[in-house]
Order: structure tokens, then C-alpha cells, then sequence
């Protein structure tokens, strides 16, 4: 078995790379195509997999919205009254949960909405002008050779001997 890290040999079985140390146990398995399946049984994953297990529609968001809008009147009404000057703010808090629940449901309707409607083609004046590349798109299967090396050029330019120039001064050549 081969490590997928650093492509070093390990024996059948092993749970590390004797080379690097990672993680090789799942390699077998995810070359057979049998991956283990995380499983989370959680309460809070449960709670929430009930709550999104429905599809969320508009009426049911219509109705907590004006539900929420109702206890909110009714809120109202009883703070303005004789006999609800006492406990006409605990009506508030179903009146905001069930707003607040209704407006949830309605965005995630049409987060729905938007991924399940398909693409609509583009018309030719919606599409910007492209800018073309000078150079072709380059295929990555291909091998492609090395850059030759920084010393190899200038190893070469070492070996030949270029001819020097002798500065002379102007009392040598007037002689």
C-alpha cells in the first residue's frame, strides 16, 4: 500500500506511514469504494432534522406571520385596557417568536425556490465581452521538461574566456 502523501511503500494494514506518519487507515477502504459513514446522534442534530424534515411552504409562513401580527394587536389592546396593565407585555413573546418564525419559513422558501429553478440562458447582450488571451489554455496532462537550471548557464559562459580590453593611458599612445 502506498501512501497518498508521500508515495512511500507501507506494509498491508498499517495505520500510519512509516515515512511522513499520516494517517493511511481508511486508504484501503476508500480504494475498494467502502468508506465508513459518520453517524451523529446527537440531540441537537435530531431536533434539527425534524424541524427541516417538512418542506417549508407559504401558507404555513403566512399563517405564523399573521398569528404573530394577531398576538401583537392583542398585546397592544390589553396594555391600553384596565385590566391587562399588568401582563399585557408576556403576549409579546409569542407574538415575536411566531413573527420571527414566519419570516424564517418565508426566506427559506425562497432559498428553495432559488436552487431548484433552473439556469436561464444568457442573451448575447447580457454577456460581457471576453478578453482573449494571447496564449492558449494550457493542458495539464501534458509532460512538459524541466526549465533548465541557473548554474548550467552560468557554468557554460565560465568556461569561455572572453578577450580583454587593455585600457591605455594617453601618455602610452602618443609614444
Amino acid at each position: 500500500m502506498f501512501c497518498p502523501k508521500c508515495a512511500s511503500q507501507n506494509i498491508d494494514g498499517a495505520s500510519f506511514c512509516r515515512v511522513c506518519g499520516a494517517n493511511i487507515s481508511l486508504v484501503p477502504q476508500a480504494l475498494t469504494g467502502q468508506l465508513p459513514v459518520a453517524v451523529d446522534d446527537s440531540r441537537a442534530a435530531r431536533r434539527s432534522r425534524r424541524r427541516d424534515s417538512r418542506e417549508p411552504n407559504l401558507s404555513h409562513a403566512m399563517k405564523n406571520a399573521f398569528m404573530g401580527i394577531a398576538f401583537l394587536c392583542v398585546s397592544i389592546a390589553l396594555g391600553f385596557s384596565f385590566e391587562g396593565r399588568g401582563w399585557w407585555y408576556w403576549m409579546l413573546i409569542p407574538a415575536f417568536s411566531l413573527l420571527g418564525s414566519g419570516v424564517a419559513e418565508y426566506i427559506r422558501l425562497k432559498e428553495e425556490r432559488r436552487k431548484t429553478l433552473p439556469l436561464v440562458a444568457p442573451t448575447q447582450a447580457s454577456i460581457p465581452a471576453l478578453r482573449i488571451s494571447a496564449l492558449p489554455p494550457r493542458n495539464t496532462g501534458e509532460l512538459v521538461p524541466p526549465p533548465p537550471s541557473v548554474t548550467e548557464g552560468t557554468t557554460r559562459h565560465l568556461g569561455a574566456e572572453t578577450a580583454t580590453r587593455r585600457l591605455e593611458s594617453p601618455n602610452e599612445i602618443q609614444k
